[in-house]
């Protein structure tokens, strides 16, 4: 599954520096939020990067590049960051967006056991299957999606509900998303900070990470 991962030529042609850190973590033991991940939240919490960060500033301006407004859908990370306190969801997507705030990255989490085919990441043709929640997307934009079709919209601004991450998930998939200034070591550093969580959650998981980019 991680190796069938890819980006197509026109994202990277958009974003020369983008890079994804793909993170697969199979035996999850997922639940409802607990003291432990709401630590994890209050700590994102305080440490989290600044709306004008440099960071979520990169992820704005590309948003621009493929016709998107950022201030009315905004990037994940910038939505997060937004909504301080952050929301009580579950185990595991508590642990990632932990992880996003702190590190001023955008992550998607997946459940694996509903992916069709492999994902990736394209600009949209404009007749790509979606849900109710995403809505039809827009010719050229950047899209996340499988066999099935578009799992998210606008690179991370919306997630289907089909793949969505819930307390019965056992196979996740994460996307760790950069563009510069971020550096791929932080890239890196946010994957073993996420993978630690994890391990917390359910120790004898099995991990497999690739960076793509």
């Amino acid at each position: 599954m991680i190796d069938d991962i890819w980006v197509d030529d026109a994202v990277t042609a958009l974003r020369p520096d983008f890079a994804v850190l793909v993170i697969c973590a199979y035996g999850l033991r997922n639940g409802p939020s607990d003291d432990r991940s709401r630590a994890w939240l209050a700590d994102a919490a305080a440490r989290a990067v600044p709306l004008d960060d440099a960071r979520i500033e990169s992820w704005r301006a590309a948003y621009r590049a493929f016709g998107a407004k950022p201030q009315r859908t905004r990037p994940s990370v910038d939505a997060l960051v937004r909504r301080m306190p952050l929301p009580e969801i579950n185990l595991v997507v508590d642990a990632y967006n932990a992880v996003s705030v702190r590190h001023g990255l955008p992550i998607g989490g997946e459940d694996l056991r509903r992916y069709q085919g492999p994902a990736r990441l394209v600009r949209a043709a404009g007749d790509e299957p979606s849900d109710e929640v995403l809505g039809d997307p827009e010719i050229g934009e950047v899209v996340w999606r499988d066999d099935a079709g578009i799992t998210c919209r606008r690179w991370n601004w919306r997630q289907c509900v089909r793949t969505r991450i819930t307390e019965e998930t056992v196979d996740a998939l994460f996307l760790l998303e950069r563009l510069e200034p971020l550096s791929l070591e932080a890239l890196r550093a946010a994957g073993d900070d996420l993978a630690g969580m994890l391990s917390d959650i359910a120790p004898n998981i099995r991990i497999e990470s690739r960076l793509i980019g």
